[in-house]
């Protein structure tokens, strides 16, 4: 029987991703089997394109966004469900096939949730973080490997970017110090080298400041206490141009990672450390953010630093940082969703 018979059209599709291979399991509108098979990108195309629109799931993960864009163009409704989500409806053993099928029945579950699909400027976003935080950790490293190399010829150079950056000109000037030539020559390659990193994360600040600059939801973002350029364009980019596939505030606080794992039974509740869910660099960035807000709340007297002050007083200031960061999570769900500014106003010092 054909795959596009009028008897038995395809409703529901479910593609296993990777790099050259794709299976598709496709079912009808009564959930029973029409198509089953494996592509290749070329011939991937080709049948999504020539296929009447239906519902189309995939994993959300490498090039998925990708698929997903392309499918919408063809007319198709495009779901990405999260792959931890996917895995309870495979059975048996694991293949490409069996994948496929399990995402297909995954997409169908009335109480599914699923991934927003990113668009290209919010996956320019997400780059651009992502290449810099590979060269802040190359850094990080860099300036290790020096203070590491100089404390075995009795040089000491304390902790930071900035003592590194401002003892080693003196110490490659320094003729007496009793390093050899050979040595010197390599540390002074190993500076270049740390120079070219920082201009690095210097342009890549740059862009990111140009982009929160030009985008209206990125400065509504940045209204919030503790959330700066850095913070409220990470934020765009994870979230997806649709914020309200989280129900509330707390959807996106518990995607993030900021809210307690529960281990109950019996009617009996038991929470324990946060989460750590969805996005690491982005759950960084919003708990160093409450981090700088609860360091000047004894000097303000609004509602929110009293709030956080007295957390502060009865908790630890890891634990005050954590629920605060899940505070401005909440808040910065509101801001996506309305495009108002924050209402969280915190007073001047």
């Amino acid at each position: 029987m054909k795959e596009h018979s009028n008897e038995r059209i395809v409703k529901v599709i479910g593609i296993d991703l990777a790099k050259r291979s794709f299976h598709v399991y496709g079912v009808d509108e009564r959930g029973q089997r029409v198509i089953s098979k494996a592509f290749n990108r070329t011939r991937l195309r080709e049948f999504m394109a020539n296929l009447p629109a239906c519902l189309v799931a995939m994993e959300a993960c490498g090039s998925a966004h990708y698929w997903a864009r392309l499918f919408r163009t063809y007319g198709h409704e495009v779901r990405l469900i999260a792959p931890q989500f996917v895995k309870p409806f495979v059975k048996s053993n694991k293949n490409d096939a069996v994948d496929a099928e399990a995402i297909c029945e995954a997409a169908q579950r009335p109480t599914m949730r699923f991934v927003a699909v990113k668009t290209i400027e919010q996956q320019d976003l997400q780059a651009l973080h992502r290449m810099r935080s590979l060269v802040v950790e190359r850094r990080t490293a860099q300036i290790n490997q020096i203070r590491g190399l100089l404390l075995e010829y009795g040089i000491e150079i304390a902790q930071g970017r900035v003592a590194v950056g401002q003892r080693l000109p003196d110490i490659l000037a320094d003729a007496a110090n009793g390093l050899s030539d050979r040595f010197r020559a390599e540390l002074q390659e190993l500076a270049e080298e740390l120079r070219h990193l920082d201009a690095r994360v210097a342009h890549y600040d740059e862009q990111i400041e140009a982009i929160a600059r030009s985008d209206s939801r990125v400065q509504c973002l940045m209204t919030i206490p503790g959330l700066g350029a850095k913070g409220a364009t990470a934020l765009v980019a994870a979230v997806g141009e649709d914020p309200r596939l989280f129900k509330n505030g707390r959807g996106l606080a518990a995607w993030l990672g900021l809210v307690p794992r529960q281990q109950s039974t019996g009617g009996r509740d038991r929470l324990l450390g946060i989460s750590k869910r969805g996005d690491v660099y982005l759950r960084q960035l919003l708990i160093h953010g409450a981090r700088a807000v609860l360091r000047w709340v004894e000097r303000k007297d609004d509602p929110t630093s009293r709030w956080a002050m007295a957390l502060k007083g009865r908790r630890h200031t890891n634990v005050a940082a954590v629920a605060l960061a899940n505070k401005i999570a909440r808040i910065a769900y509101a801001v996506l969703t309305t495009g108002q500014p924050s209402p969280f106003k915190v007073s001047r010092i």
